[in-house]
């Protein structure tokens, strides 16, 4: 366990929280066999002005308030009273950043990098909208974010990272501006109200702690993406499938093969897709919220595993390009009359779904705070759940890193499938 050296709310800042938890891990420079820690005790200040720079209003910096109105209903917003986010420093000196890295799982220390752990998002009320851990190893640093989907998603997140890290290195200005004018259907009133009591909003958040499965880390090449994605498209003779279709399709295959499925079952991979380029106009690049809608592809076992590579490629690409201007649009058209609450199903332990998150566009190996570029991303307690696979850039050019998030067994079947391991490395 780290050991915390100092713990401080950063007031004048902005934020988010979540369930949803990345980390970076960096190879520290090394001066006469010291670790830089004033440049880590510096980080707190700066992500406190440098945030207010970089996000004007500051309409961020507080908690989330939960109204319940007199017709039993609730509804949301931010209460912008400079509460602050958290930043922690904290020291691990007896972990080595390979004691992270080269294991086959995801060591059980990676969690205790992270703060607000089993912290749900509709816990912002009192809990932090953003929390920074930055842990000294012995020979490198680990930088854990933590933030919360209700105010932006993974592209918002990233951008906002990408900026700090670009302020932190001296710049006096960011390479692209965050856009924060909200975007919202024609004649929706606001606040909106959702059905359910704030009682119920907490009943119907998952449990973070469920039985917790292991993970693996495992790297795809340019190279062997590039075929994968060439045979993916010759097998469903087309030209539109993508190279993560591809490798996910091939992921989906090998879970569904190493659980040894009945062929006709049902197994489904859920995608979230980014709306922000479908819309008409589009929405800016720099959205910062979040402007990402869940699909899902269902498919028979038996369809997916004896239909080949491209079966599965085929009707993943399908689902994806149906979601136009006007389905996105009348999807959100449908959650206002009838608000939901997002859940994700228990994960591949107890039903057969995948679920996929974040991107390869986000940039995750540019965020060089000082230090250098990151060596590894790793995600924390709050993203792991049966069944659910993150997905990085990786450090080389068209490379992809991926996360993957099931029981033991499954995963030990998975790195002895031939089709799946003849593609991916640790």
């Amino acid at each position: 366990m780290p050991r915390i050296l100092r713990q401080d709310p950063i007031l004048s800042s902005n934020g988010f929280i979540s369930e949803d938890m990345t980390g970076l891990i960096v190879l520290a420079r090394m001066e006469g066999g010291i670790v830089i820690s004033s440049s880590i005790v510096n980080l707190s200040p700066s992500l406190d002005t440098k945030w207010a720079i970089w996000l004007r209003p500051p309409y961020h910096q507080g908690r989330l308030a939960i109204l319940q109105h007199h017709d039993n209903t609730v509804s949301s917003h931010i209460v912008c009273d400079n509460t602050g986010a958290l930043f922690v420093h904290a020291v691990a000196p007896n972990t080595t950043v390979a004691d992270i890295l080269q294991p086959k799982y995801a060591p059980p220390v990676v969690r205790s990098f992270f703060t607000l752990n089993g912290v749900k998002n509709c816990e912002g009320t009192s809990q932090p909208l953003l929390a920074v851990q930055v842990t000294e190893l012995v020979d490198g640093i680990f930088i854990a974010l933590t933030i919360n989907h209700v105010v932006a998603d993974g592209k918002s997140f990233w951008h906002f990272v990408n900026s700090w890290a670009e302020l932190s290195r001296g710049s006096h200005k960011i390479s692209k501006l965050p856009t924060l004018e909200r975007c919202f259907l024609d004649g929706i009133d606001r606040p909106m109200r959702f059905p359910f009591t704030e009682e119920e909003d907490k009943q119907h958040s998952p449990n973070l702690n469920p039985q917790t499965p292991l993970e693996r880390a495992l790297h795809f090449t340019k190279e062997k993406i590039a075929q994968l994605k060439s045979k993916a498209n010759a097998e469903a003779n087309t030209d539109k499938i993508s190279s993560l279709q591809a490798l996910l399709t091939l992921l989906w295959r090998s879970v569904t093969r190493c659980k040894r499925v009945d062929p006709q079952e049902n197994v489904h991979h859920v995608l979230f897709i980014g709306v922000w380029s479908r819309m008409v106009p589009p929405l800016a690049d720099g959205y910062f919220g979040n402007s990402v809608i869940a699909s899902v592809v269902t498919m028979k076992a038996g369809e997916l595993l004896e239909g080949g590579l491209g079966k599965g490629a085929w009707e993943m690409n399908k689902a994806i390009s149906l979601h136009s201007h006007e389905k996105v649009k009348k999807h959100y058209e449908c959650w206002v009359r009838t608000p939901r609450l997002l859940t994700l199903p228990s994960g591949v332990a107890g039903s057969n779904y995948l679920i996929t998150s974040s991107s390869p566009r986000f940039n995750i190996y540019g965020n060089d705070f000082g230090w250098g570029k990151p060596e590894a991303v790793r995600i924390g307690a709050g993203h792991k759940r049966n069944g659910m696979i993150s997905v990085f850039a990786g450090a080389e050019e068209g490379s992809i890193d991926i996360a993957v998030d099931l029981p033991c067994e499954i995963l030990e079947a998975m790195g002895n499938d031939a089709e799946f391991m003849d593609v991916a490395s640790n």
